[in-house]
């Protein structure tokens, strides 16, 4: 009988228990922030961002499975927000050979990011964003590449740097050029050409 509430607790928290070492976080919740806290992420999307002094979002890293996470070198005020249901792993400092991989393949992946946000005009910068995309979190389907994880268009521009009108205006330019198809439920294909 105690062990209902219990649950209806962890349920409204966002947060469920696996068999140690896993645990499992819901779509649009934050993983906890620690000193010496390394996050390997198992299934599922991980946004790392934080907010410049104007109000505005600076998107770090879309992380997926098999990546390594930590709020170690970064801002004081990096979230770590499940985009995705999302499993983790903790992992601790005496795996040290596999953090110090994740912290060279994390350096990577923000200087790919850095390099994709410089382009101009921004219709390139989004072409090269979705190929990022594909490439990390995509398959291949009988259309072309299915970048596997529903993106809004607001976090399509937080992650470059530009307006959600932006974004919205060139995906609609980039479908009516054949370029993308959009599914139902918000996913993109780049499309075979």
């Amino acid at each position: 009988m105690t062990a209902t509430p219990l649950r209806n607790l962890i349920a409204l928290s966002g947060l469920k228990q696996f068999p140690s070492p896993q645990t499992f976080y819901v779509r649009r919740s934050f993983l906890p922030m620690g000193r010496d806290c390394y996050w390997q992420i198992n299934s599922g999307v991980v946004r790392t961002y934080s907010w410049l002094d104007d109000g505005s979002i600076v998107v770090y890293g879309l992380w997926g499975e098999g990546d390594i996470i930590s709020p170690l070198l970064a801002k004081s005020d990096l979230q770590m927000e499940c985009m995705t249901d999302v499993k983790v792993s903790s992992l601790s400092l005496d795996r040290l050979i596999e953090v110090n991989q994740a912290l060279i393949n994390q350096t990577k992946e923000l200087q790919e990011l850095i390099n994709i946000k410089q382009y101009r005009p921004v219709n390139t910068a989004l072409i090269k964003l979705l190929k990022w995309l594909s490439n990390k979190f995509g398959h291949r389907t009988h259309n072309g590449i299915l970048i596997d994880l529903r993106l809004t268009h607001q976090q399509i521009a937080e992650t470059l740097g530009t307006t959600r009108v932006t974004v919205t205006r060139l995906l609609t330019i980039f479908e009516h050029q054949g370029k993308i198809d959009r599914t139902s439920n918000g996913k993109i294909i780049i499309k075979n050409n």
